[in-house]
This record gives structure tokens, sequence and C-alpha cells, in this order.
């Protein structure tokens, strides 16, 4: 079982961490989580270490991680942990978190996944761009190193040569990279418009769905790393469903680009994004 593997913090880790950050009141970690494997727990660790505070989202988790999660939480007060009673995909649960945010006054979310693949040394330099630049995404484009799939890395260019096609070339430098700094209210508004962006398809069509609300983009680069099953890594990426569903909703999102082509090259002429 997962609650096997969890690490128990002691309080010296706990005070360490504590001390070396405080707390913002607008800008927090968000992190939805479905089970991740025991890295959830690393992860966490790491975004802790280098923000304050930090969110998860349980999202209807079966491999005891919820229960791990808690317990750390219940020693760190620079972290909540949020568990949904079922999985309902990671756009909701990201939706689910952003709502509590927004009701507690945060204004940005930077949203990473659970499983260890994200670089949480790169938060701060995420967080101070989206501070710079409060009303812009910050997106991060990955950068992969020799553990990444082949077949995942070429099948993204695909996702990125549409995303940049609906939105005019707006600079969408990577549309599937989950490691990015939103503004909260625009994509509230964005997500309660409409019934999509709730699972897979959240990254690519929340991207291009604020560039047509007016939000800018910001890129900045950061490593992706793919951890194999025997080093913990946990992978619910299934080829045939998750490009199902990608083609759906670029097919979605060409309909929507169409419709509103006049009014994007009319920002376009005038100089505004």
């Amino acid at each position: 079982m997962f609650r096997k593997l969890a690490f128990q913090p002691g309080k010296n880790d706990l005070g360490a961490m504590t001390r070396m950050n405080s707390p913002s009141s607008t800008h927090l970690v968000l992190i939805p989580s479905y089970n991740p494997g025991p890295k959830v727990i690393e992860t966490v660790r790491a975004a802790r270490h280098h923000w304050q505070p930090v969110w998860v989202v349980v999202d209807g988790s079966t491999d005891g991680s919820a229960q791990a999660l808690e317990a750390l939480a219940q020693q760190d007060p620079g972290l909540r942990v949020l568990v949904l009673p079922e999985n309902r995909g990671k756009g909701a649960a990201v939706l689910y978190g952003i709502e509590q945010a927004a009701s507690l006054g945060f204004s940005h979310a930077l949203c990473m996944d659970s499983d260890g693949q994200h670089p949480a040394d790169r938060i701060p330099d995420f967080m101070a761009s989206s501070q710079q630049h409060p009303d812009a995404m910050v997106l991060g484009v990955p950068v992969f190193d020799a553990s990444a799939p082949s077949l995942r890395v070429k099948g993204r260019k695909i996702s990125n040569w549409w995303a940049n096609l609906e939105t005019l070339g707006m600079g969408i430098g990577d549309s599937l990279f989950g490691f990015r700094v939103y503004p909260i209210a625009p994509l509230r508004q964005v997500m309660h418009r409409q019934r999509w962006m709730r699972r897979f398809d959240f990254d690519p069509e929340a991207v291009v769905r604020l560039c047509w609300h007016g939000v800018r983009p910001v890129n900045m680069q950061a490593p992706v790393k793919y951890f194999q099953p025997e080093e913990g890594g946990v992978s619910h990426f299934n080829y045939w469903r998750d490009n199902r569903l990608l083609t759906w909703m670029h097919i979605r999102l060409m309909l929507g680009f169409v419709l509103r082509l006049p009014r994007l090259l009319c920002r376009r002429l005038n100089g505004k994004h």
C-alpha cells in the first residue's frame, strides 16, 4: 500500500521547511493529484521547500496518498489537502482548488503535477514572473532529457501547432506542459462558460481559451523528468483515449476560432494581445 512508502516528516524537517519561505497572500501552489504513488510526498516536500502555501487536491485517489498527505498537512501549516470523494479529472480538480483559493483572496495559482516530473526549484522564478506580469499566464516550456518518451515528445508538436493556429500565433510556447501560473479570475470565467476542460484536455484548452480571453502568455523554460516504474514513476496517460480526447478538443477549438476570427484579427491589427 502507498501509506507504507509515505515519508514521515520529523519536527526538524518541518521547522526548516517553514523558515525557508514566508506565506504569500496572493500566489499559491496548486497540485491536482490522482493515484500518484509515493512520489507525491517527495513532490509536495519539494514544493513546500520553495513556496508557501501549497495546496493538494486529491482527485478521488484510491492508493492511500490522501491519508499520507493529510498526515503531512497536520504537521505543516503551509500545506493544505483538499479531498474529492471521486475522480473527476485534472481540470475539475484544478477548478475546485481555484474556487476555494479565490474565496480566500488568492489571485494566482501555480499548477504542477504530483508525480515528480515538474521542477519544484523553478517555482520561485515562475512566481516572480507572475508577480511582475499579473495579467499574464506564465507557461512552462519543457526541456526534455533522455528519460522523455520519443513518441510523447514528437506527438506534443502536433498539439502545439494547432494551439498556435487557434490563437493566431499569440505565443504559446507549449500547450501541454502543466507547470504554469494562472491568473485565477479569468481562468474561472473561462471554465464556467462551458463544460469542457475537466480532464486531460484541461492544459491545452485552458491556454487557448485564455488567449481568446485576452490573457497573454509569458514563456519560461523548465526541465521535465520522466521516471520509470522502478523509480516510483506513475503514468495515467492512455495513448488512444487521450489522443481522441485531444482531437475532439481541437475540433471544438477550431470551430470557436472561426467564430472569433474577426475579433482576433482586429485585436492583432490594433497591436493588442
